[in-house]
């Protein structure tokens, strides 16, 4: 096996190439910052060979000798026409034409956009589209994108969970610099660790993704790029307070120090320290918060060599009380004089990236990450308790180039991971440890095939070695077919597999009065086997014109076949079960959007939700408890133009949120008055927010949640006697707290 995988690495650096030519397409912003230009087109003059700059504004041409003047345009900027003596890299600025005085810029560029061209179905939200909403941290970044379901954990923590395809984050592998971060300890709460000023842009791929990025992504695959100190503003201050008494700060100082060095400290910090108790259950609506937050990011840029390198380090504390109101944790802590909780947790981190691009040969890019955190939690939950210690380590080498010529582009590589766990589960005062440590090393080869015209594909292969998962071979697939003009047609498949973390990924099992049981003995995770999944699907997506403006239709259908799911059975209202799953799983995805930019400045994104996501319990098949059938969404927003001597505008954003019915685990065996009905009512929510941007370093802005104040009623089941038998704050379908409203400022030098 180690000799097939050498070949497996090898074998690609062994066949001969083509020339082509690789560059990026600038533009500078209101900020007076050089920012990619995605969409640009470039090809040579006189000829039909062309490319389009990616979300980053990079692009990849096939180079002849014969070719030398090559053509670069965009809507609303001067068209330029570059000189090519030689293969090197190109690195050019566009100039708007706005700037230059000759007509008014009538476009604008999406905040939130679908690619044509790519193989996998990959949406890109750029910092324009997280500035939508307030954006405190990276799970509420969502909340303006139909593709990602945004919900309430709990009734206790005020933590939001997200959901893709009908499954929850666990199934998603989330990354930050492609690198895999909301895992194993940081599943709950590490989307929240993740403050949304530090994100520039956020890449969202439905289905099964990439196997450069490992074995574990199942529903799809969520990667977070961060600020870079060589690009983010030299200073950035945002405030932000809320009526309910959430207060956060993030401030980013940036500096270049050397020509080659640059560096960043990014410094958030959060508090809710007011106690609300709106709808009279004697418990808070929302928890008391501490937070402080540390990132020191360095950045290394020599173009001449084609080195660019980051070194990040971070550091984080948070704090949580949750329980009723006149919980002590001084007095009361893991009694029974009130139901209290708290959630303390440290983290430190460390990674690291160099990337290589030759200069001499400009196809050929080499790729190495490392990773370190080490992530401990202490926590209780009235008398149950739960800890977590974990430490990972992550690694990657990947060499990318092509085979022949630039139509075929090939990535190979290898990962390794380790992960080592120590946990204490305090369940009715047993207390019980659970250790293990994993570590996986994989190899991988991705081929691409693009005909720079109609169609293209990405097929991947990887094989690894896991201590507790064996050896084993993850295949994906996907295609892309254009048809007609402005139209993409998408195909694929791919299979997952990955260990879960029963615990850590179901912390709200702990605030329950339910006894937690393991019934498998077995496997080699918690006695149980690992989760295996194929998901496959497919997209459609058409461009035209409505009345003459810009629209774009796309129709998603997914499916997830599990071959082995852990089971997390709800069904009996004194237990939590965990097994292996017997029977069919599956999660079924239709999705319906339209994006329209109506008029100047005004873009209208509307969308609607079709979920089938059935388990096989021990009781039967059953819809997933809590998983809404339909859902519907709009988006509104619209800016003004920009005054041509401050750059001042308004811009005003609307967002609605309908969420079908969900089915509430079985409460029939309880006690009449800790009944629920079998499915909770449809909710309807709306979002709003108003931006006065001042200037290019000033603005405000003001908003509302939830501005229709719906609440559920009695989230919390037996409220009145939290340490009776039938305590439960996981039956949460809609917002706990009711509207909130909120206002802060954003302050930059650049």
């Amino acid at each position: 096996m180690k000799q097939i995988n050498l070949i497996f690495i090898l074998f690609p650096l062994l066949l001969c190439s083509q020339e082509k030519i690789e560059g990026i397409v600038l533009e500078t912003n209101a900020y007076n910052k050089q920012v990619g230009l995605p969409g640009a087109n470039v090809h040579w003059l006189n000829t039909s060979i062309g490319a389009i700059t990616n979300f980053d504004g990079k692009f990849t041409i096939p180079y002849k000798k014969e070719h030398s003047k090559l053509i670069i345009s965009y809507v609303g900027f001067k068209t330029d026409t570059l000189i090519i003596t030689q293969q090197h890299g190109v690195k050019h600025i566009l100039t708007s034409i706005n700037k230059l005085k000759e007509v008014v810029l009538e476009t604008r560029k999406k905040t939130s956009s679908v690619s044509y061209l790519t193989s996998m179905n990959i949406s890109n939200m750029s910092s324009g589209e997280l500035l939508k909403m307030a954006c405190c941290n990276l799970c509420e970044s969502f909340e303006t994108n139909p593709s990602i379901d945004v919900n309430f954990a709990d009734a206790l923590t005020g933590t939001r969970q997200i959901k893709m395809l009908g499954l929850t984050s666990p199934y998603i592998l989330i990354g930050v610099e492609s690198v895999p971060a909301i895992r194993g300890a940081a599943q709950a709460f590490g989307l929240s660790f993740i403050p949304g000023t530090w994100v520039e842009s956020i890449q969202i791929t439905k289905g099964a993704g990439s196997v450069v990025n490992g074995f574990e992504s199942i529903a799809g695959q969520i990667n977070a790029k961060l600020q870079k100190p060589l690009s983010d503003s030299k200073l950035f201050i945002n405030t932000y307070g809320s009526l309910d008494g959430r207060y956060e700060i993030n401030t980013h100082l940036n500096t270049k120090l050397t020509n080659k060095w640059s560096a960043g400290l990014y410094i958030h910090g959060n508090s809710r320290d007011k106690k609300f108790d709106k709808n009279n259950d004697t418990f808070l609506d929302a928890p008391l918060v501490k937070q402080i937050n540390l990132m020191n990011r360095w950045q290394y840029v020599d173009l001449e060599k084609g080195v660019v390198s980051f070194l990040n380090f971070r550091f984080l504390n948070d704090e949580k009380q949750m329980g009723q109101i006149n919980f002590n944790p001084s007095t009361d802590k893991l009694t029974k004089n009130a139901w209290g909780s708290e959630i303390d947790t440290r983290r430190v981190e460390f990674s690291g990236k160099i990337s290589y691009a030759n200069p001499e040969v400009t196809h050929q890019n080499i790729n190495a990450q490392i990773a370190f955190s080490n992530h401990d939690q202490g926590s209780y939950f009235g008398q149950n308790g739960y800890n977590i210690s974990h430490n990972s380590f992550y690694s990657s080498a990947i060499y990318s180039s092509i085979l022949g010529d630039s139509r075929h582009n090939f990535k190979t590589g290898v990962n390794y991971t380790y992960d080592k766990y120590d946990e204490t589960t305090v369940i009715k005062l047993e207390e019980v440890d659970y250790k293990r440590m994993e570590n996986s090393i994989g190899t991988f080869f991705e081929y691409n095939f693009d005909d720079l015209a109609n169609f293209n594909l990405t097929a991947g292969l990887r094989i690894d070695n896991s201590n507790l998962l064996g050896t084993f071979v993850t295949p994906r697939l996907h295609m892309r077919y254009t048809p007609w003009e402005k139209a993409a047609i998408r195909a694929s498949f791919g299979r997952g597999k990955r260990s879960a973390n029963i615990f850590a990924e179901n912390q709200n099992i702990f605030s329950t009065s339910r006894s937690i049981n393991i019934l498998n003995t077995e496997g080699k995770i918690y006695g149980l086997d690992a989760e295996i999944a194929w998901n496959y699907g497919g997209s459609f997506l058409q461009g035209f014109n409505l009345f003459e403006r810009k629209a774009d239709l796309t129709i998603d259908y997914y499916r997830t076949d599990f071959k082995n799911q852990i089971v997390l059975d709800l069904e009996n209202p004194l237990e939590a079960n965990f097994y292996n799953l017997e029977g069919e799983s599956y999660a079924n995805n239709v999705q319906v959007e339209l994006n329209y930019n109506a008029f100047k400045g005004f873009n209208l994104r509307l969308a609607y939700k079709y979920y089938d996501v059935k388990t096989q319990y021990k009781s039967g098949k059953l819809e997933k408890p809590l998983v809404p059938t339909q859902r519907m969404f709009a988006n509104a927003a619209y800016e003004t133009e920009k005054n041509s001597k401050n750059s001042s505008q308004w811009k005003f954003d609307f967002t609605y949120n309908m969420v079908g019915k969900q089915r509430f685990s079985s409460t029939l065996s309880s006690p009449i008055q800790f009944q629920l009905p079998e499915y909770s009512p449809s909710v309807a929510t709306i979002n709003a927010q108003v931006t006065k941007v001042f200037s290019p370093k000033f603005e405000i802005y003001v908003g509302g949640e939830n501005m229709t104040d719906v609440k559920q009623k009695n989230p919390i089941l037996s409220s009145e006697d939290p340490f009776g038998s039938y305590f439960d704050t996981t039956m949460v379908y809609g917002p706990i707290f009711g509207s909130s409203y909120y206002a802060g400022l954003r302050f930059r030098i650049n």
